[in-house]
């Protein structure tokens, strides 16, 4: 293969020394919402393990809960950004808790009261979440 022209890429186009067509950050779109999805369902699929460790009775997924991600989606705005932070925050939260939590309760120790604490910080902060959902008849992104 010849070089380059002077100033050009082996493809043909323009570019500055080091850098790629179509180069920086990636815009993944609705990948990034499903990620939210999976990273909300993983939430709650965690936060039913607590709950049981808590003795508390299973929580049925409301609507408004299980259809979050895609509300948020569909806003988008700062919404959308802090409701990405904020699952981001939870899941920092409640990984290492209900680690603890298993090894406390494979040692033969109850973790009830703990789980019951975990419990309580898993609701208040999804209900802060849940708060950025707009009262209706605010107009969403098309």
């Amino acid at each position: 293969m010849s070089p380059p022209p002077s100033g050009g890429t082996p493809f043909g186009a323009s570019t500055p020394a080091g850098q790629f067509p179509g180069a920086g950050r990636a815009g993944f779109g609705s990948a990034a919402v499903s990620a939210m999805s999976m990273k909300w369902s993983a939430l709650h699929d965690a936060a039913a393990v607590v709950c049981q460790l808590a003795g508390l009775p299973p929580e049925a997924r409301r609507p408004e809960v299980r259809n979050f991600p895609a509300i948020m989606r569909d806003i988008g705005g700062w919404r959308h950004e802090r409701a990405e932070q904020g699952v981001d925050d939870l899941a920092a939260i409640m990984e290492p808790g209900l680690a603890a939590l298993l090894a406390v309760s494979a040692r033969g120790i109850s973790p009830t009261p703990a789980a019951q604490a975990l419990w309580r910080e898993f609701e208040s902060a999804r209900a802060a979440l849940l708060a950025l959902v707009p009262p209706l008849g605010v107009r969403r992104r098309a």
